[in-house]
């Protein structure tokens, strides 16, 4: 697959990324003490397939859900099951979208209920990263630049981050490259082209 996207492509992956971000808005109302993540699992799917979509998730490597719904201190791929979530909890809904032969892919941590003061800590922090990667990904820089910054912010704030699950390119197919890992240092990589396609996906937790 080619790193770098027509205009063309780029749209068509912006209108699928945009019905990530609306499947991940519906879910947020839903969210609450009491309800199972397949009931979370069996909205998305629907309100994909409302929107003349696929689910991206379902099927891929076998996967057999909509959602990848993991709680607590699991990191992703978590499988939505009947288990009740309760006050207190945080979910981490990955949801991906198959739309006009391109792919969206987008993540959120929800906190459900009233979470803890250091959780709330963790989440901020980890958006925060987030934001600073975002700002290192253009025209010349490195992937190197990218992991630099999130690894830097997080490991600053006492928290340690995952270096065996990385952000990828996105496209015609989900997974793309260049690889994004979370970690890295200043000038090393793959340089950055405009009108290249990356999600860049933060991964970190309590301590080191």
């Amino acid at each position: 697959m080619s790193l770098i996207k027509s205009s063309e492509e780029i749209e068509l992956i912006r209108e699928s990324a945009l019905l990530v971000s609306k499947t991940l808005g519906m879910l947020a109302k839903e969210i609450k003490p009491g309800i199972n993540t397949l009931y979370l699992d069996s909205l998305a799917e629907s309100f994909i397939r409302d929107h003349n979509a696929e689910p991206g998730f379902l099927g891929l490597y076998d996967f057999p859900n909509t959602l990848c719904i993991s709680p607590n201190s699991q990191v992703v791929h978590g499988i939505p099951n009947k288990d009740e979530i309760n006050d207190g909890d945080i979910l981490s809904i990955d949801c991906g979208v198959l739309k006009n032969g391109y792919y969206g892919d987008h993540a959120y941590t929800f906190e459900v209920g009233e979470v803890k003061k250091e959780i709330k800590k963790l989440l901020k922090t980890a958006k925060e990263s987030l934001y600073l990667g975002i700002k290192e990904f253009k025209q010349d820089n490195r992937v190197g630049d990218v992991g630099y910054a999130i690894q830097k912010h997080n490991e600053s704030n006492g928290y340690g981050v995952i270096k065996e699950l990385v952000g990828h390119g996105l496209g015609k197919s989900m997974h793309e490259k260049p690889e994004m890992p979370n970690y890295g240092k200043r000038g090393t990589g793959k340089k950055f082209k405009n009108v290249m396609v990356v999600a860049i996906e933060p991964m970190i937790n309590m301590g080191t």
